[in-house]
């Protein structure tokens, strides 16, 4: 039998699900496995179940005795996860287990994301449907895919077979938060391309990491340095470089934590230009006190490479310096939440084409479309083309919420106080499925989740006994 890190974590039930999935390869993009598990899932208890074509699944269970009249409650979360990895550790999420450890009272996976975003939420739901002494309503638990890269699975999920009157999230990163509501959000790529050429000097590598990184929409206001903008910064004061290559960040809606380029340098200059290189970077780091961990490399060689010339290379850094980062609108409504951000979480120099990929968010859909209709001007202005896809719709708060009411004395009666009832400026698929299931009310939770979209993500064992509690209350209230 294989070993089990988890075994004898409470919630025993819950840790089991969670750690078949960690075995499992789900990153985004690659969810087919993920699938395949969750049908035998159903079929191996007899529950009826579907999934489509792009690897949805949904599966139903008929209510516990004296709930049968009850409204329905769906029971969702994703199944992808965003895969990232400390640099050179070499983890192959395609084909590798995540290494899953407990310290204290954190689970946590070694030089990768952890996935607890979204695999907790997949494990509470599998773990309620697999036990039958568990009382609660009609449920019906959807389990979408993709959701780190623009909610496509939710986007194009058939609601049509869905009865749902409450839906429970289970998708948010708090205890003790009830999520009522969430920005809307896209991806959107600027691709320019540029003609290379032969050429023969220094090809020398550059490399910025230790940097915190982190989500893209619940840590956009902690002041996190963006790798990509800080390579932007060191390649505009290396006049006379030419750029071969770059690669910045892995995922879209992840603050990237590190970036390397490699550049030709005309023989006889690369210590003067290294030293230029060490000393922004020397700056930089005052700068950027929330990163005390950016490290700066520079390796060289000999040889050649295929090069933009000098002003296109020139061209691709006044890009990525003029691109918008960060938060752009904060909420006039609700003190110190943010509206309106966008992160440049992907850059891309191969072979002649450089691209720019954003995650945008606001809670105003004129910002939001304000935003794309910027970043379509800087890639018209620079010669490029822009895609927009991902496109999801914000999920508005509702002043009257029978489900929420529910939710809150529940909570009061377990916790003894009220929970946090708020919006939040991540992006989350209850919009796209509200607009599925006429008359869904919808609230997200979760147990605390620190730092997800990072190597540094960690799941809190008592705050997930705690919340599989809560979510048991709840459904026996429902």
């Amino acid at each position: 039998m294989e070993n089990r890190v988890l075994a004898n974590v409470e919630p025993k039930n819950v840790l089991r699900f969670f750690e078949e999935l960690c075995r499992i390869p789900h990153g985004s993009g690659n969810t087919a496995a993920a699938t395949a598990w969750a049908l035998k899932f159903a079929e191996d208890r007899n529950l009826r179940h579907r999934r489509d074509e792009l690897g949805n699944v949904v599966i139903w269970k008929e209510a516990s005795p004296g709930y049968e009249d009850h409204p329905v409650v769906m029971l969702q979360g994703h199944l992808d996860m965003v895969c990232v990895q400390e640099n050179g550790l070499g983890h192959d999420f395609a084909r590798d287990p995540l290494d899953l450890y407990v310290d204290g009272d954190w689970v946590k996976a070694r030089g990768t994301s952890l996935g607890g975003d979204d695999g907790i939420a997949v494990a509470m739901a599998m773990a309620v449907l697999d036990d039958d002494a568990i009382p609660h309503p009609p449920l019906e638990a959807v389990f979408t895919v993709d959701e780190e890269v623009g909610m496509p699975g939710a986007i194009a999920l058939d609601g049509s077979d869905l009865k749902s009157r409450y839906l429970l999230n289970i998708d948010s990163e708090a205890e003790g938060v009830l999520t009522v509501g969430c920005a809307g959000g896209a991806r959107c790529d600027i691709k320019v391309s540029l003609p290379v050429e032969a050429a023969r000097g220094r090809v020398c590598a550059l490399c910025l990491e230790g940097l915190s990184g982190g989500h893209s929409g619940t840590a956009i206001h902690m002041g996190f340095a963006n790798a990509n903008k800080l390579l932007g910064q060191c390649l505009s004061e290396l006049e006379g470089a030419r750029l071969v290559s770059v690669h910045g960040g892995e995922q879209d809606n992840a603050i990237p934590n590190s970036a390397r380029a490699v550049i030709l340098v005309p023989a006889g200059e690369e210590a003067a230009l290294k030293a230029r290189a060490e000393a922004w970077a020397e700056k930089a780091r005052g700068e950027w006190t929330r990163d005390p961990g950016f490290a700066f490399t520079w390796t060289a060689e000999d040889g050649g490479a295929n090069a933009l010339s000098l002003q296109d290379s020139g061209k691709v850094v006044k890009l990525v310096q003029d691109a918008p980062n960060g938060i752009l609108a904060m909420n006039p409504d609700l003190p110190g939440q943010v509206q309106t951000s966008l992160n440049l979480g992907c850059l891309r120099l191969e072979e002649g084409a450089v691209r720019l990929t954003f995650c945008i968010r606001s809670s105003v859909a004129a910002e939001k479309a304000q935003m794309a209709d910027n970043l379509r001007a800087l890639a018209a202005a620079n010669g490029g083309n822009y895609d927009q896809h991902g496109d999801y719709p914000p999920w508005e708060y509702r002043r009257e919420s029978a489900l929420r009411d529910v939710m809150v004395r529940v909570f009061r009666d377990q916790y003894g106080k009220d929970p946090v009832v708020e919006t939040v400026h991540a992006g989350l698929e209850c919009g796209i499925l509200m607009e599925k299931v006429p008359g869904l009310d919808a609230v997200s939770l979760g147990p605390d989740l620190v730092e997800i979209h990072s190597t540094r993500e960690r799941m809190s064992i008592a705050s997930l006994q705690r919340t599989w509690a809560y979510l048991l209350a709840v459904l026996k209230a429902l």
